[in-house]
């Protein structure tokens, strides 16, 4: 069984940055795919961007794209999501997910991290 933790998350102004991390545990952890979403008040959960754990390759939302980048430390089980130029609509919950099985699809979540952006 995974366990993600999510951490990082607080408030600050816009223009500036924060750093999310996300703790994975379990016994066999090896993921093929990590992503971040976030969840606004009154909206449903989005995307934010995703990373293979293996070729590092990553993907973003439009609305993060060149702001926010997306990292992981394999040796750590720990991902990462660098968030700069902050914007007030920025603001949600953020969780981080993994993807587990070879049937794909994001299985494993974890319980989010407040991100509030003032402007």
């Amino acid at each position: 069984q995974v366990e993600l933790v999510e951490s990082g998350g607080g408030l600050v102004q816009a223009g500036h940055s924060l750093r999310l991390s996300c703790a994975a545990s379990g016994r066999t952890f090896s993921p093929s795919a990590m992503g971040w979403f976030r969840r606004a008040p009154g909206k449903e959960r989005e995307f934010v961007a995703s990373i293979n754990w293996i070729r590092t390759t990553t993907g973003y939302a439009n609305s993060v794209r060149g702001r926010f980048i997306i990292s992981r430390d394999n040796a750590q089980n720990t991902l990462y999501l660098q968030m700069n130029s902050l914007k007030p609509e920025d603001t949600a919950v953020y969780y981080c997910a993994a993807v587990t099985t070879p049937q794909g699809g994001y299985d494993a979540w974890g319980q989010g991290t407040q991100v509030t952006v003032s402007s």
